[in-house]
């Protein structure tokens, strides 16, 4: 009897996750194809139903886009205040987070509506995205209505692009989607949605104009419409099926046809092909989702039809199917099970049209439909080729094979033993027993050695049992009819007891199999886990695989560090044998592509290794390549595979996360360091340094000889250039911790340019400096002090390594607003423009000219703040030219005060 109580563990999991979504508020999701079909109207009008059954109802934010239906059905619903978010000069109106959490404290079992789920909310809110709002909400127990549009969702993004033209940027993960408690299709027929547009219903008038001629043409809107409708049967479908595994006694004891499916039986005979193909072409004609399935019983296959079976499972896979190798006694029930398990309604098989079948045993299809009348069996003919090629039903193969014959032999001389035995105790037993010691002997040799000794020994046993022990004795009569009964009846015994102990012995075997390579990858796992640098992961998969298949293998992978899209393979060295010497190009093309390669696939299936990507959660991480040596892999051998593959990438990208925590441990540690050292410069350096600027100021107004004025001087100059380094170097570490805040106004390049000349009277006195700022640039949103200060930091290098006039030019281009810093000095070294803005990078390291290389990395780090760049060049006649590029962007109507 089947024990049918369910999991305790199980059953815990799942009161687990009803306590969890009982404390979570619900999710309603109004989902359309597209904009216009009334989804907002919809969720306002349940709203206004919700209201009048006594629940408490609030608008967080509803987007009307100037629908009059839609505002008057909004109007009479209690609102939550918009928050103010500034944003570039402006100011947004936003859904305001915690004024609805608070809201909720006082209705527990209120509903707030939040229209647009995938809006992007504005730069400073709590989250990036309003579903993000909802996930709280839902958290801290408040029920949320929102609406979605098809294209919103990330899965479907790229198709509605495809289709429409038109990319869509703003979408959710569809596990949002999938996880809301109820999704309401609101659904409106393009026609009508067309003349909805017309009349002004969906845009304004210049709106509506514009989007006719591109998103809202009648074929979009059809495609929309059907993949709206699928993806929400998708979910459906889902929900279905989590409930028939919940509820498994009961649901899965039959298939329920809700929804089309397919499962084509791959056997090894030559029909099998031509079953994959009708199923493939039945399940494209109709949309379904189909699975082939082999099923594996005690019989052991040649090595002809493995190939074959293999050959017509890879085919069936590249044709869009699921496929499966199972293992059980009998093929009928293992497919029904497998039917029912999945919900798949047809099963597709091959007609035999045999005159001959072994007695007792049905066609596959009239066993199918005795063991499952729910299901719909479609039978594909067999074509001639095929019947005119397959072989007439014969006994079992091998039965000549040195195995097959050993088993014979162990059964004559089993017969032999048994009779000698109860030769002996003839006179003690009564004849009847005799025949149990034969049924033992069939028992035995079943176990030993398969169904044909089996079958032989109780034949054998039967003649034996006759002659030398019914009378009359030393013949085959019998004397008494009723030993006719004990004879049909102990080789019938006989038979059907080897049957069952040659079946369950093969499923023992099996079981045993399918142990070994689970006790296989936990051990691999556990020392995987272990691992921690990639050779140990290469070593353990390479052990794994020689000891599961008894092939040499390898593992490549690109040096940690490595720049993505760029990555070079490098075979990972393992010590001893058993390591094998794929080729590095197909290598390569597999790593690029993220596909298969080599032997057993279609693509360079020359090479002698299969290579395998090593795909981690996060990217690619490497190649395993499999020296097949000309094996064919089963579908169970594969999938093994590519458990091992898997398990291997996880692991190396484990090892490289391990590595970056410690490289950014390291960072940060330094820049500990660094920050303690920046601030007792600040605080112990700064002081002194302007004392001395004061007391050499000081000097210079009292009377002194010119030698002591000029060392005065000298020493006031120290000072100021010690620090002005010290500033650079607070500037650099700020800038570098992101703790700087950009001042953002808009301002005229001209009062920018004349704040830095102002601050640089005494550095450039006596130096030409050309100012050639146009008066139509336009205004430019800045930080005036941070621009300011590249600006000062340019010209003080012009005037420390030039001697010759600087000029300083703007102009606009495109997008941007171009300012020159131009010298006339000896130019950038050759070669080295873009090391100049590196941190202690000068151009000349041996220059007797003071500084530490700072400057120009400061300014980089300020332009890029801005969203800008700067780049240095040499100018054809002579001189350097540093290039600032400044974002235009769109200036106010007027100066803002």
């Amino acid at each position: 009897m089947t024990d049918c109580r369910p999991d305790p563990d199980a059953l815990l999991a799942k009161v687990q996750r009803d306590e969890a979504a009982a404390r979570r508020g619900r999710l309603k999701i109004f989902f359309g194809a597209n904009a216009g079909v009334g989804k907002t109207f919809a969720m306002l009008a349940a709203a206004h139903a919700a209201q009048a059954q006594g629940r408490a109802v609030i608008v967080g934010v509803v987007e009307t886009h100037g629908r009059i239906d839609t505002e008057a059905v909004a109007r009479d619903l209690p609102r939550l205040p918009l928050k103010d978010v500034a944003h570039r000069a402006q100011t947004l109106k936003e859904f305001d987070l915690d004024a609805a959490l608070a809201w909720s404290s006082g209705q527990p079992s209120g509903v707030l509506l939040l229209d647009e789920l995938a809006h992007t909310n504005a730069p400073g809110s709590r989250h990036a995205k309003r579903w993000q709002d909802a996930q709280e909400l839902r958290e801290a127990g408040i029920e949320v209505w929102t609406t979605l549009n098809v294209q919103h969702l990330e899965s479907l993004n790229d198709v509605v692009g495809g289709i429409t033209g038109i990319r869509v940027w703003e979408t959710l993960p569809d596990k949002v989607f999938d996880e809301a408690d109820e999704v309401v299709v609101v659904d409106l027929p393009p026609d009508e949605l067309l003349q909805r547009l017309k009349e002004g219903k969906v845009y304004l008038p210049a709106q509506a104009e514009r989007a006719a001629r591109n998103f809202f043409r009648k074929g979009n809107l059809l495609a929309l419409r059907e993949l709206a409708l699928r993806r929400t049967a998708d979910r459906v479908d889902d929900q279905m099926q989590a409930y028939r595994r919940e509820h498994a006694p009961l649901a899965q004891g039959v298939v329920w046809p809700n929804r089309e499916s397919l499962l084509a039986c791959v056997g090894p005979g030559a029909a099998s092909d031509k079953v994959v193909r009708s199923a493939a072409r039945l399940a494209q004609q109709l949309g379904l989702e189909w699975h082939a399935v082999h099923v594996q019983t005690a019989r052991a296959l040649g090595e002809a039809d493995r190939q074959r079976v293999q050959r017509t499972l890879e085919l069936a896979q590249s044709l869009g199917a699921r496929t499966a190798v199972l293992s059980a006694p009998e093929v009928g029930p293992a497919l029904v099970g497998y039917a029912r398990e999945h919900n798949l309604a047809r099963l597709v098989v091959g007609r035999r049209e045999r005159a001959w079948r072994w007695p007792g045993r049905p066609a596959l299809a009239e066993a199918l439909n005795r063991l499952a009348e729910e299901l719909d069996v479609l039978q594909v003919a067999l074509p001639t080729a095929a019947r005119d090629a397959e072989p007439p039903p014969r006994m079992p193969r091998g039965l000549l094979s040195p195995q097959a014959l050993r088993g014979h032999a162990a059964a004559l001389v089993g017969v032999g033993l048994t009779t000698g035995l109860a030769a002996l105790l003839f006179e003690v037993i009564a004849v009847t027993n005799i025949a149990m010691l034969y049924l033992l002997n069939v028992v035995g040799i079943a176990l030993r050695f398969g169904r044909a000794p089996a079958a032989l020994a109780a034949l054998l046993g039967v003649g034996a049992f006759d002659f030398f022990f019914v009378e009359p004795r030393w013949s085959f009569a019998v004397g008494d009819a009723q030993y006719l009964v004990t004879f049909a009846v102990l080789l019938l015994v006989g038979l059907v007891i080897g049957q069952l102990a040659a079946g369950l012995k093969a499923q023992a075997r099996a079981a045993q199999e399918r142990e070994r390579r689970v006790r296989g990858l936990y051990a691999m796992s556990r020392d995987l886990g272990a691992a921690l640098v990639p050779e140990q992961v290469a070593e353990i998969g390479t052990r794994f695989l020689r000891a599961e298949f008894g092939v040499a293998s390898a593992v490549l992978a690109p040096p940690l560090g490595a720049t993505p899209g760029r990555e070079v393979l490098a075979l990972l060295p393992v010590p001893g044998a058993g390591s094998a010497e794929p080729d590095l190009g197909v290598a390569q093309w597999a790593f690029d592509h993220a596909q298969p390669a080599g032997q057993g696939t279609d693509t360079l299936p020359a090479s002698p290794c299969l290579m395998l990507p090593l795909t981690a959660p996060m990217r690619l991480r490497g190649v395993l390549a499999v020296d097949s040596q000309g094996r064919r892999w089963l579908p169970d051998e594969r999938e093994l595979l590519d458990t091992c593959a898997a398990l291997l990438a996880i692991s190396l990208e484990r090892i490289h996360y391990i590595e970056v925590a410690q490289q950014s441990t390291l960072q940060i540690e330094s820049e500990r360091l660094r920050n303690s050292l920046l601030t007792a410069i600040s605080h112990d350096l700064r002081t002194p340094l302007a004392a001395l600027v004061g007391l050499a100021d000081a000097l210079k107004l009292t009377t002194l000889q010119p030698q002591q004025a000029d060392v005065a001087d000298a020493m006031r100059r120290s000072a100021l250039r010690m620090s002005a380094l010290v500033a650079n170097l607070l500037d650099m570490a700020r800038l570098q911790s992101g703790t700087v805040q950009l001042n953002r106004q808009w301002l005229p390049l001209q009062e920018v340019v004349g704040s830095a000349l102002a601050n640089l009277d005494e550095v450039l006195a006596g130096r030409e400096v050309a100012v050639e700022l146009p008066a139509e640039l336009p205004l430019v949103e800045l930080d005036a002090v941070l621009i300011e200060r590249v600006l000062v930091n340019l010209l003080e290098n012009a005037a420390k390594y030039t001697d010759g006039p600087v000029r300083i030019g703007a102009r606009t281009a495109g997008h941007f607003i171009e300012i020159d810093v131009i010298d006339s000095g000896p130019g950038f070294p050759a070669g080295r423009e873009a090391q100049l803005f590196d941190k202690f990078e000068r151009g000349n390291r041996e220059s007797a000219t003071p500084g530490v290389g700072l400057g120009l990395a400061i300014c980089k780090a300020i332009v890029e703040a801005h969203g800008g760049r700067i780049s240095a060049h040499n100018v054809a006649t002579g001189g350097a030219c540093v290039r600032i590029e400044l974002p235009l962007g769109q200036p106010p109507l007027e100066k803002p005060e």
